[in-house]
């Protein structure tokens, strides 16, 4: 499987229990919603594993899961620190005004000024709205994903056109 065919949903943050189950850091809007893809890719830096999700439970401070082949804590907790992504033909298309924060990473951001800010560089979800964190020549900013700042997000031209400015 290739990166591009593949969006990432989270990350393996190692063995919970000693029956080979892992723990799991979902970044999906509802934590379990991971636990409706049948089969999860796992790797890291373009090498990827198909792995069948077998049972999954929700627990106080992450998601716990039980991947076939995986059946002993040593297994399990080799498998920290890798990604989770499942194919993006599998994902329900994005309604109107949504996007996936997979497919705004990377994308350039420009002002109404026609300045350069940078490129997104990863989101932040802070309860009240989620945040663009964008890295660029002039440091790091972040940015309200909200209507009053972003205006326009524009996939097929590969940018983001927001209200904001150069000294903010």
């Amino acid at each position: 499987m290739r990166d591009e065919d593949l969006v990432v949903m989270g990350f393996v943050r190692g063995a919970f229990g000693i029956k080979g189950w892992v723990k799991i850091h979902a970044d999906t809007e509802y934590a379990d919603s991971l636990f409706d893809y049948p089969t999860w890719w796992l790797g890291k830096n373009g090498s990827w594993k198909p792995y069948a999700f077998e049972n999954g439970a929700v627990q106080p401070k992450a998601l716990a899961a039980k991947l076939e082949g995986v059946d002993e804590r040593d297994t399990a907790e080799a498998l920290r620190g890798m990604q989770i992504a499942v194919p993006r033909s599998e994902l329900p298309e994005a309604g109107e005004g949504e996007y996936y924060w997979n497919d705004l990473i990377g994308l350039a951001v420009v002002n109404q000024q026609g300045e350069a800010l940078g490129t997104v560089e990863t989101l932040l979800e802070t309860g009240a709205n989620d945040v663009l964190v964008v890295k660029g020549e002039h440091g790091q900013r972040l940015i309200p994903f909200v209507d009053r700042y972003v205006l326009e997000v524009l996939l097929a031209e590969g940018r983001i056109l927001v209200d904001w400015g150069l000294d903010y």
